[in-house]
């Protein structure tokens, strides 16, 4: 299964999103690693079957195993991270911020992977999970690592694509008639 599969399950009304859906691979200036792990990383957060089993098979034809692992990675710990850090940031009592976490993301400072690439899929999920705690931290570790506004951009819309995708499919799913 595969980008193309996702494409011709998507509806009519989703025209938009198959259309980006198509074009986040075949135009990326990210390398392979960078897109193809911020792809993984995203359907994984999505949390939908459907996409992240589409986008899992596809995206192990261009990344290592160690790669595949790192993209997972960055969803797992940013499922922790994103609640955590929103919430604290939400509270919005900054003491919060001066606390100690207590939790365990040693992930971060060795992903297996090289850094920029694990801080960009941190970056493409926070932006699904809605963290902007996180976002801010990210961007900057990428940024100050060389990568351009265009391509942190470019992650964000695979996570725009990605999470639409997910969002369009499981409403149809759910909308569709049960079969006894």
């Amino acid at each position: 299964m595969s980008v193309d599969a996702l494409k011709g399950a998507l509806p009519g009304y989703a025209k938009d999103t198959k259309l980006n859906l198509g074009s986040l691979t075949s135009t990326s200036q990210l390398s392979e690693q960078q897109l193809w792990g911020t792809v993984l990383a995203c359907a994984l957060a999505t949390r939908s079957a459907t996409v992240i089993r589409e986008l899992a098979e596809e995206a192990g034809d261009y990344l290592s195993a160690e790669a595949f692992e790192a993209a997972k990675g960055a969803a797992s710990i940013m499922a922790m991270n994103n609640v955590y850090y929103r919430a604290t940031h939400l509270i919005g009592d900054e003491t919060y911020a001066t606390l100690p976490a207590k939790l365990r993301m040693s992930i971060i400072g060795k992903p297996g992977v090289d850094k920029v690439d694990f801080e960009l899929w941190c970056l493409a999920v926070s932006a699904i999970n809605g963290c902007g705690r996180c976002l801010e931290s990210h961007e900057k570790v990428v940024r100050e690592a060389g990568l351009s506004r265009e391509l942190v951009q470019e992650a964000l819309r695979i996570a725009a694509v990605v999470n639409a995708t997910a969002a369009t499919l499981d409403a149809e799913a759910a909308l569709a008639p049960a079969t006894v």
